[in-house]
């Protein structure tokens, strides 16, 4: 089994103009359903033109919709179990560090994890809260530093 079929890692087709735009207005239909009533079933049409109707729950839906937005954006998707765990490669190149970083947040008690064998795991739901704490202090941080300049003077 691949890294690729073990994450659940989808990369999107190849797609023209058409396509995105196809992706963008399916998104934009499934999102209004969603807001103006309580959809529960969508119609699927063959190159026959048979039209099944297919039971999805609107929970699914929203998910759908996320996937086509996405693709409709040319940004990679990803779909993992929330009991999914992650080594510290993965960890890394999910959060875009280096593998020692990985390492140096989790002996510094920042990132949970659990040792199988000597080697370190993460969970997906630990990672994903880690993300959330690293961007909210990060922007803190920018904050800070665009306040120190308007005090200074110095604004663009």
């Amino acid at each position: 089994m691949t890294t690729l079929e073990r994450t659940g890692e989808i990369l999107p087709p190849p797609m023209n103009e058409q396509d995105l735009e196809m992706a963008r207005a399916a998104q934009r239909c499934i999102m209004a359903a969603l807001d103006h009533s309580r959809a529960a079933s969508i119609m699927v049409t063959n190159d026959e033109g048979d039209q099944p109707a297919v039971q999805v729950p609107p929970q699914a839906l929203r998910v759908i919709a996320q996937v086509l937005g996405a693709m409709s954006e040319r940004r990679p998707i990803m779909l993992m179990p929330s009991k999914q765990e992650v080594s510290t490669v993965e960890a890394a190149n999910f959060l875009n560090v280096s593998r020692p970083f990985v390492i140096k947040e989790i002996e510094q008690g920042r990132l949970p994890h659990r040792l199988v064998g000597t080697h370190r795991r993460i969970a997906i739901d630990d990672l994903m809260q880690y993300a959330q704490t690293m961007r909210a202090n990060q922007k803190s941080a920018l904050q800070r530093m665009a306040d120190d300049a308007h005090e200074l003077g110095l604004d663009y």
